[in-house]
């Protein structure tokens, strides 16, 4: 039998729990969540975390939040995590090629409608 991969998985909002809980639910390890750092919600502006943070909080995933995704020492704790693939669902900005290229065997991207016909970060 093969070896689980090692996946980070990069998502913040509600539209990305279900691929995580998918990968979560695999034979796979998850290593690393990257999410958006917590914001400011609702009339009283509480900080909020990200319905991913949250899933992977639970599940006992590190959860990384950067301000800055393309400085060396981000990347420098990405390669930390020995990543095979990295699995990205609605991140919320456009990543590096240096980040893209960090894995093993690559990086997929999840986007919620075809491309690039309905391309964007709100296309359906």
């Amino acid at each position: 039998m093969n070896e689980p991969l090692r996946i980070i998985f990069m998502g913040t909002p509600d539209f990305a729990v279900p691929a995580l809980q998918h990968l979560l639910d695999s034979p796979d390890e998850v290593v690393a969540v990257i999410c958006q750092p917590d914001r400011k919600k609702g009339r009283g502006k509480k900080l909020t975390p990200p319905p991913v943070k949250i899933l992977a909080e639970k599940a006992g995933i590190p959860v990384l939040q950067p301000t800055a995704i393309r400085t060396e020492e981000f990347l420098d704790t990405l390669r930390n995590f020995a990543p095979d693939l990295i699995v990205v669902t609605a991140y919320g900005r456009i990543l590096p090629g240096k980040l893209l290229d960090l894995p093993r065997l690559g990086t997929i991207n999840v986007h919620g409608s075809l491309l690039p016909k309905y391309r964007g970060a709100a296309p359906i």
